[in-house]
């Protein structure tokens, strides 16, 4: 007789191997709006995406805020589609691993704000666990990546 939690091990195991590729489509999706969100902030107020970036001291603003607007385009669409998919999950771990070290030093933070620059740095840890993943499992069935390789 087998144990309740083996059963449920072994049912939640099945469930993962059945529905992976849907998963793996949902995963790619939450991970890639991270960055649909950003880029459209940034479209939205260009100008406030500048100023921020001049705040953080990186050199060339302007050039900076284009640079960080098209890799966050390009992981969009990437990542949603399952185009170059371990490509962009590569760029993104990169991507996020950059902005982390620019943007939230929160140790480098007045007292007050230090506990939500390190819930920022936190959670884009957790970005780059979701990428890494996304580059171990690749597209999945439901991306353009396995469509072109037939």
């Amino acid at each position: 007789m087998q144990s309740t939690s083996h059963s449920l091990l072994s049912r939640t195991d099945g469930f993962a191997t059945k529905s992976s590729d849907t998963l793996i489509l949902i995963g790619r999706i939450m991970l890639a709006w991270i960055f649909v969100g950003s880029a459209y902030g940034a479209i939205a107020n260009f100008a406030g995406s500048v100023g921020y970036f001049a705040s953080l001291k990186v050199p060339a603003p302007l050039l900076f805020t284009w640079l960080a607007l098209v890799a966050e385009l390009l992981l969009s669409v990437g990542l949603i589609l399952g185009i170059g998919t371990r490509y962009c999950a590569i760029m993104a771990f990169m991507f996020v691993l950059v902005a982390t070290a620019i943007g939230h030093r929160y140790w480098e933070y007045p007292a007050a704000q230090q506990t939500g620059q390190y819930i920022n740095f936190l959670k884009n840890i957790s970005i780059m666990g979701g990428a890494l993943a996304i580059f171990v499992t690749g597209a999945g069935r439901f991306s353009l990546d396995r469509m072109l390789a037939k």
